[in-house]
Protein backbone atom coordinates (compact mmCIF):
# COMPACT_ATOMS: atom_id res chain seq x y z
CA UNK A 1 0.00 0.00 0.00
CA UNK A 2 1.04 3.26 -1.29
CA UNK A 3 0.26 6.52 0.84
CA UNK A 4 -0.44 9.93 -1.02
CA UNK A 5 -0.69 13.23 1.24
CA UNK A 6 -3.34 15.50 -0.48
CA UNK A 7 -2.30 18.99 0.74
CA UNK A 8 -5.01 21.97 0.15
CA UNK A 9 -8.19 22.91 2.02
CA UNK A 10 -11.52 20.72 0.48
CA UNK A 11 -14.33 22.13 -1.02
CA UNK A 12 -17.30 21.46 -2.76
CA UNK A 13 -17.00 24.48 -5.11
CA UNK A 14 -13.47 23.32 -6.57
CA UNK A 15 -13.94 21.48 -9.35
CA UNK A 16 -10.37 19.80 -9.37
CA UNK A 17 -11.52 18.69 -5.92
CA UNK A 18 -14.27 16.57 -7.17
CA UNK A 19 -12.11 14.96 -9.74
CA UNK A 20 -9.50 13.68 -7.84
CA UNK A 21 -11.08 10.80 -5.51
CA UNK A 22 -12.53 9.42 -9.36
CA UNK A 23 -8.66 10.06 -10.33
CA UNK A 24 -7.51 7.93 -7.22
CA UNK A 25 -10.26 5.02 -8.51
CA UNK A 26 -8.92 5.39 -12.12
CA UNK A 27 -5.67 4.34 -10.73
CA UNK A 28 -6.49 1.53 -8.34
CA UNK A 29 -8.13 -0.05 -11.17
CA UNK A 30 -6.22 1.30 -14.32
CA UNK A 31 -2.82 0.49 -12.67
CA UNK A 32 -3.50 -1.97 -10.13
CA UNK A 33 -1.72 0.37 -7.41
CA UNK A 34 -2.61 0.11 -3.68
CA UNK A 35 -3.34 3.76 -2.80
CA UNK A 36 -4.03 5.09 0.81
CA UNK A 37 -4.70 8.91 0.21
CA UNK A 38 -5.47 11.47 2.64
CA UNK A 39 -6.73 14.89 2.44
CA UNK A 40 -4.48 17.46 4.41
CA UNK A 41 -5.58 20.76 5.46
CA UNK A 42 -3.11 23.53 4.75
CA UNK A 43 -3.13 24.41 8.76
CA UNK A 44 -2.08 20.84 9.57
CA UNK A 45 0.68 20.76 7.29
CA UNK A 46 1.98 23.60 8.84
CA UNK A 47 3.94 21.14 11.28
CA UNK A 48 6.76 19.32 8.34
CA UNK A 49 5.58 16.17 10.77
CA UNK A 50 2.29 15.83 9.37
CA UNK A 51 3.73 15.15 6.15
CA UNK A 52 6.77 12.75 6.96
CA UNK A 53 6.25 9.43 6.31
CA UNK A 54 3.63 9.66 3.14
CA UNK A 55 5.09 8.13 0.02
CA UNK A 56 3.52 11.12 -2.06
CA UNK A 57 2.55 14.86 -1.65
CA UNK A 58 0.19 16.07 -4.17
CA UNK A 59 -0.63 20.37 -3.68
CA UNK A 60 -3.88 20.59 -5.20
CA UNK A 61 -5.82 23.73 -6.31
CA UNK A 62 -7.78 25.69 -4.45
CA UNK A 63 -5.71 29.27 -3.59
CA UNK A 64 -5.57 31.39 -1.56
CA UNK A 65 -5.43 28.47 0.36
CA UNK A 66 -6.36 28.98 4.45
CA UNK A 67 -2.11 28.60 4.71
CA UNK A 68 0.22 30.13 3.19
CA UNK A 69 2.82 28.79 5.72
CA UNK A 70 1.20 25.26 5.50
CA UNK A 71 1.65 25.01 1.97
CA UNK A 72 5.05 25.98 1.79
CA UNK A 73 6.38 24.30 4.37
CA UNK A 74 4.18 20.96 2.04
CA UNK A 75 6.29 22.02 -0.52
CA UNK A 76 10.10 22.39 1.50
CA UNK A 77 9.20 18.70 2.96
CA UNK A 78 8.74 17.10 -0.35
CA UNK A 79 11.99 19.03 -1.62
CA UNK A 80 14.06 18.35 1.15
CA UNK A 81 12.75 15.04 1.79
CA UNK A 82 12.86 13.17 -1.73
CA UNK A 83 9.24 12.68 -1.62
CA UNK A 84 7.55 12.34 -5.20
CA UNK A 85 5.84 15.80 -5.43
CA UNK A 86 3.26 17.02 -7.94
CA UNK A 87 1.68 20.35 -7.96
CA UNK A 88 -1.26 21.60 -9.65
CA UNK A 89 -2.24 25.45 -10.00
CA UNK A 90 -2.15 26.93 -6.63
CA UNK A 91 0.27 23.99 -5.88
CA UNK A 92 3.00 25.04 -8.84
CA UNK A 93 2.99 28.96 -7.39
CA UNK A 94 3.45 28.02 -3.39
CA UNK A 95 6.47 25.35 -4.56
CA UNK A 96 8.06 28.51 -6.70
CA UNK A 97 7.55 30.35 -3.90
CA UNK A 98 8.86 27.91 -1.34
CA UNK A 99 12.16 27.13 -3.61
CA UNK A 100 12.51 31.08 -4.26
CA UNK A 101 12.81 31.98 -0.47
CA UNK A 102 14.05 28.79 0.74
CA UNK A 103 16.97 27.89 -2.24
CA UNK A 104 17.54 31.19 -3.62
CA UNK A 105 17.41 33.30 -0.45
CA UNK A 106 14.85 35.60 -1.69
CA UNK A 107 13.40 36.11 1.64
CA UNK A 108 10.83 38.65 0.90
CA UNK A 109 8.84 36.98 -2.26
CA UNK A 110 5.36 37.28 -2.03
CA UNK A 111 1.98 35.88 -3.38
CA UNK A 112 0.16 38.61 -4.34
CA UNK A 113 -3.16 36.98 -4.37
CA UNK A 114 -2.46 35.97 -0.82
CA UNK A 115 -0.85 39.94 0.08
CA UNK A 116 -3.49 42.44 1.05
CA UNK A 117 -0.73 45.25 0.49
CA UNK A 118 -0.74 45.96 -3.02
CA UNK A 119 1.84 45.04 -6.09
CA UNK A 120 5.09 45.15 -4.76
CA UNK A 121 8.49 44.62 -6.78
CA UNK A 122 8.55 41.15 -4.52
CA UNK A 123 5.72 39.84 -6.10
CA UNK A 124 7.00 36.60 -7.13
CA UNK A 125 3.36 35.16 -8.36
CA UNK A 126 1.67 37.80 -10.10
CA UNK A 127 -1.65 38.58 -11.50
CA UNK A 128 -1.96 37.13 -15.05
CA UNK A 129 -2.24 39.33 -17.93
CA UNK A 130 -5.06 37.47 -19.41
CA UNK A 131 -6.97 35.22 -16.43
CA UNK A 132 -6.92 31.44 -17.50
CA UNK A 133 -9.96 30.52 -15.63
CA UNK A 134 -12.11 28.27 -17.32
CA UNK A 135 -9.53 28.24 -20.74
CA UNK A 136 -7.86 25.71 -22.57
CA UNK A 137 -4.26 26.48 -24.15
CA UNK A 138 -1.24 25.13 -25.43
CA UNK A 139 1.88 24.29 -23.78
CA UNK A 140 4.91 23.53 -25.29
CA UNK A 141 7.46 21.30 -23.43
CA UNK A 142 11.44 20.95 -23.35
CA UNK A 143 12.76 17.66 -25.13
CA UNK A 144 14.24 15.06 -22.89
CA UNK A 145 12.30 16.55 -19.51
CA UNK A 146 10.21 15.32 -17.28
CA UNK A 147 6.84 16.39 -18.38
CA UNK A 148 7.89 15.37 -22.01
CA UNK A 149 8.88 12.00 -21.35
CA UNK A 150 5.74 11.28 -19.90
CA UNK A 151 3.36 12.93 -22.03
CA UNK A 152 5.07 11.34 -24.58
CA UNK A 153 4.64 14.40 -26.83
CA UNK A 154 6.59 18.34 -27.47
CA UNK A 155 3.22 20.24 -26.84
CA UNK A 156 0.31 19.46 -25.24
CA UNK A 157 -3.23 21.23 -24.93
CA UNK A 158 -4.30 21.85 -21.20
CA UNK A 159 -7.12 23.16 -18.99
CA UNK A 160 -6.52 26.09 -16.60
CA UNK A 161 -8.52 27.88 -13.46
CA UNK A 162 -6.00 30.29 -12.31
CA UNK A 163 -5.63 34.20 -12.76
CA UNK A 164 -2.13 34.14 -11.30
CA UNK A 165 1.97 32.93 -12.17
CA UNK A 166 5.13 33.66 -12.37
CA UNK A 167 6.60 36.63 -12.41
CA UNK A 168 9.18 36.87 -15.58
CA UNK A 169 11.88 38.92 -13.18
CA UNK A 170 12.49 36.17 -11.32
CA UNK A 171 13.03 33.32 -14.03
CA UNK A 172 16.67 33.82 -14.11
CA UNK A 173 17.57 33.43 -10.55
CA UNK A 174 15.46 30.45 -10.07
CA UNK A 175 17.05 28.92 -13.22
CA UNK A 176 20.34 29.68 -11.60
CA UNK A 177 19.66 27.64 -8.18
CA UNK A 178 18.30 24.30 -10.49
CA UNK A 179 14.85 24.89 -11.05
CA UNK A 180 14.20 24.33 -14.82
CA UNK A 181 11.09 25.37 -16.51
CA UNK A 182 10.60 23.00 -18.83
CA UNK A 183 6.73 24.06 -20.51
CA UNK A 184 5.80 26.94 -21.72
CA UNK A 185 2.51 28.77 -23.97
CA UNK A 186 2.54 30.16 -27.15
CA UNK A 187 3.66 33.97 -25.79
CA UNK A 188 6.67 31.82 -23.71
CA UNK A 189 5.33 32.00 -20.16
CA UNK A 190 6.17 29.42 -17.61
CA UNK A 191 3.67 26.72 -17.73
CA UNK A 192 5.91 23.73 -15.95
CA UNK A 193 8.77 23.42 -13.78
CA UNK A 194 10.75 20.56 -12.39
CA UNK A 195 13.87 19.52 -10.34
CA UNK A 196 16.12 17.25 -11.95
CA UNK A 197 17.83 16.34 -8.86
CA UNK A 198 14.62 15.10 -7.04
CA UNK A 199 13.22 11.71 -7.28
CA UNK A 200 9.92 13.53 -8.74
CA UNK A 201 9.35 16.89 -8.52
CA UNK A 202 7.15 18.32 -10.93
CA UNK A 203 4.49 21.61 -10.69
CA UNK A 204 2.31 22.95 -13.19
CA UNK A 205 0.20 26.31 -14.07
CA UNK A 206 -2.11 24.17 -15.79
CA UNK A 207 -4.92 21.47 -13.68
CA UNK A 208 -4.50 17.73 -15.18
CA UNK A 209 -6.78 16.53 -13.32
CA UNK A 210 -9.45 18.37 -15.47
CA UNK A 211 -8.34 16.99 -18.39
CA UNK A 212 -10.92 14.50 -19.90
CA UNK A 213 -8.42 11.64 -20.05
CA UNK A 214 -8.38 10.36 -16.28
CA UNK A 215 -5.75 10.00 -15.03
CA UNK A 216 -3.80 12.38 -17.24
CA UNK A 217 -0.06 10.62 -17.72
CA UNK A 218 1.65 13.18 -15.47
CA UNK A 219 -0.57 12.45 -12.40
CA UNK A 220 -0.18 8.46 -13.80
CA UNK A 221 3.66 9.27 -13.82
CA UNK A 222 3.40 10.86 -10.30
CA UNK A 223 1.85 7.60 -9.26
CA UNK A 224 4.48 5.32 -10.11
CA UNK A 225 7.29 7.32 -8.99
CA UNK A 226 5.24 7.53 -5.58
CA UNK A 227 5.06 3.42 -5.83
CA UNK A 228 9.09 3.24 -6.68
CA UNK A 229 9.69 5.21 -3.79
CA UNK A 230 7.39 2.69 -1.39
CA UNK A 231 8.91 -0.13 -2.80
CA UNK A 232 12.34 1.88 -1.51
CA UNK A 233 10.70 2.79 1.84
CA UNK A 234 8.60 -0.04 3.34
CA UNK A 235 7.60 2.09 6.31
CA UNK A 236 4.52 3.39 7.55
CA UNK A 237 3.39 6.93 7.15
CA UNK A 238 2.71 9.08 9.74
CA UNK A 239 -1.12 9.72 9.33
CA UNK A 240 -1.96 14.16 9.76
CA UNK A 241 -4.97 15.17 10.95
CA UNK A 242 -7.28 14.74 7.25
CA UNK A 243 -10.00 13.32 5.73
CA UNK A 244 -9.35 9.80 3.27
CA UNK A 245 -10.80 9.35 -0.04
Amino acid sequence: MMSIALVGDRSPTVRAHARIPLIMDALRDSEGLGLDVYWVPTPAAEDPAALRGFDGIWMVPGSPYRSEAGAISAARTARTEGIPFLGTCGGFQHAMLEFARDVCGLDSARHAENDAAGASTDDLIVALSCSLAGHEAAVDLTAGSLAERLLGASRTVERYHCSYGLSPVFLDLLRAHGMRFTGHDESGEVRVAELGDHPFFLATLFQPELANEAPHPLIRGFAQAVADSTRMHATGPVRAAGEAV
